[in-house]
């Protein structure tokens, strides 16, 4: 899978990812292939673990959204932007919902986070929206990640540094996470 972090300090915010890519056994570390587990939309730079089909159809299918849809500002906007995303990645881009016949609702298959101007969100597949005062990890790296994080947080001087800590513990000790750290930064709105 793979290690995706963010962080907030000091007035930034900081989203980080290892750079492998898996298939079963098999490993493309860097150089071998272009992997983004990160990308760009709206002024938001989101990260995602899963299958590597997700992020261009995410990428896709949120840059088709407009600019009135495609609100990322505060965890009820997000809720209801996958809401309306939901039918969209099902019916334009043949997302299968199904999971397990007990499921509450139909699953989204992806685990994402989102670091823009206000503030730091995780979003899960059946569209549960959270947003974080400090850090968070997804991936197969998280738990490592999490606990570098937790570690150096109050003694780093940035988000950056802390997103990095995360990223290469989950780099040293997940078999599905491996250097290099990409990392980006967003300064908080005011």
């Amino acid at each position: 899978m793979s290690t995706v972090v963010v962080a907030r300090k000091g007035g930034t915010v900081a989203i980080a990812s290892d750079s492998l890519v898996t298939f079963g056994e098999m490993r493309l570390p860097h150089g071998y292939e272009a992997n983004a587990k990160m990308f760009e939309v709206g002024g938001s730079t989101f990260g995602a673990v899963g299958s590597t089909a997700h992020i261009p159809v995410l990428r896709q299918a949120l840059g088709q959204l407009t600019p009135a849809e495609l609100q990322l500002y505060s965890r009820d906007a997000l809720f209801e932007t996958f809401r309306q995303l939901h039918p969209k990645l099902k019916e334009q881009f043949y997302m299968n919902s199904k999971e397990g016949d007990s499921d509450p609702y139909e699953s989204s298959q992806f685990s994402l986070l989102i670091a823009n101007r206000w503030g730091i969100f995780g979003i899960e597949s059946y569209r549960e929206v959270f947003e974080f005062d400090r850090f968070w990890a997804i991936g197969s790296g998280r738990r490592f990640a999490l606990g570098a994080m937790h570690a150096v947080y109050d003694r780093a001087r940035s988000s950056r540094e802390i997103a990095e800590a995360g990223v290469l513990a989950g780099c040293e000790f997940d078999t599905n996470s491996a250097a290099p750290v990409r990392l980006t930064s967003h300064r908080l709105k005011g």
